[in-house]
């Protein structure tokens, strides 16, 4: 008993040691923030939950993901059904929203993003987790205004927590899995202890297989313009990963990991190749706003070279302006940016000097 009680005391002492060197740090506990740009910005409102952002230049259109997902983390499948859950498409300046996507039964979006072909073809990818437990991808056609057609519906063993997704062909993408365990001790040890069990999975068009594992909570994902480059957010060791592509076979070998001072949650790519990051750079605020909607959870965008690591604020709100902040989209001098729980999204004109800042690149 002595022994048994000793190997217990030690493995106790071990991971709070882990979670001391590891956990606290990502949490972000002790943070400065103060407000930058934020209050330049306009306030739409769209629907609840709206998460993801994704910009379509030529139609000048932000499409938004929208789900009221405070049901989706309390693990309550009915309390997540919103009739406003959908795909909503935003001018530019926030002066018209309207939903686009067409009636569909269950559908509880998460992360988008937009498919552009050689030949000026569209399609709009979106991860849905409907309470049937499920984990699905949806194909969505793209009108000239924006409306969608829904094509089809992809699902593959291997993508059992999907996240974000990158669309790098007309039926093929890369999905982020953010966890191994999605409830109970095990789960809590996954988080708290920021345990690498997570990965990206690839659908080629066909077939389904994990194509990097080892990481730490993956969420955001997207792609360099040329698609040679995959990058990846590493939530709770607060940095973005680096990875070449393999086109022809989808495989994927790590570069680099870039640290960040947020946990990053979705990656938008600019015209210049900065990388756009939302994240949570208080995570227990976060936790604390998940539960509680009046809880204030700071909102963070920054800019990133990829390049060279150099990075900037950009935009910063720890009033409530916005909470939990999940994606900065991009285009021109325009800055839209969502939340994981509020039903606005907040636009946001730049100054030209903005875009020319620390992070800027060279393509």
């Amino acid at each position: 008993m002595q022994y048994l009680l000793g190997g217990a005391a030690a493995i106790i002492a071990a991971a709070a040691a882990w979670s001391l060197l590891h956990a606290i740090p990502a949490s972000g506990a002790g943070v400065e923030l103060s407000n930058k740009l934020v209050n330049q910005c306009a306030r739409v409102d769209v629907a609840p939950g709206a998460e993801d952002v994704t910009i379509d230049p030529d139609l000048g259109l932000a499409f938004i993901s929208a789900a009221d997902r405070r049901g989706w983390y309390a693990k309550d499948a009915e309390q997540s059904v919103n009739p406003r859950n959908g795909i909503y498409a935003m001018s530019m300046d926030g002066s018209d929203v309207r939903k686009v996507s067409p009636p569909m039964e269950n559908f509880l979006p998460h992360g988008v993003s937009l498919w552009r072909g050689p030949n000026g073809e569209k399609r709009l990818f979106v991860i849905s987790h409907p309470p049937t437990g499920e984990e699905l991808v949806e194909l969505f056609d793209i009108a000239a205004d924006g409306a969608l057609t829904h094509l089809e519906t992809i699902s593959f063993p291997q993508m059992k927590s999907p996240n974000d997704l990158v669309a790098v062909g007309p039926r093929q993408f890369y999905v982020t899995n953010d966890q191994k365990f999605d409830r109970g001790f095990l789960a809590a040890m996954e988080a708290y202890l920021a345990l690498p069990l997570s990965n990206v999975a690839y659908y080629d068009g066909e077939n389904g297989r994990i194509a990097k594992g080892g990481i730490a909570y993956a969420n955001g994902i997207n792609q360099s313009a040329d698609g040679k480059t995959i990058y990846v957010a590493e939530l709770l060791k607060r940095r973005i990963l680096v990875f070449d592509r393999d086109i022809e076979t989808g495989e994927l070998s790590r570069v680099k990991a870039l640290k960040i001072n947020t946990a990053p949650d979705n990656i938008e790519v600019s015209r210049d190749g900065a990388l756009w990051v939302a994240g949570h750079s208080r995570i227990f605020e976060f936790l604390e706003h998940a539960k509680d909607e009046n809880a204030k959870a700071p909102s963070h965008v920054i800019r990133l070279n990829p390049r060279n690591g150099l990075a900037s604020d950009v935009l910063i709100s720890v009033n409530g302006e916005i909470n939990a902040s999940s994606v900065g989209a991009v285009w021109a001098n325009t800055l839209i940016v969502g939340a994981v729980f509020d039903g606005h999204v907040m636009v946001c004109p730049m100054l030209e000097i903005l875009l020319r800042g620390p992070a800027a690149t060279q393509q």
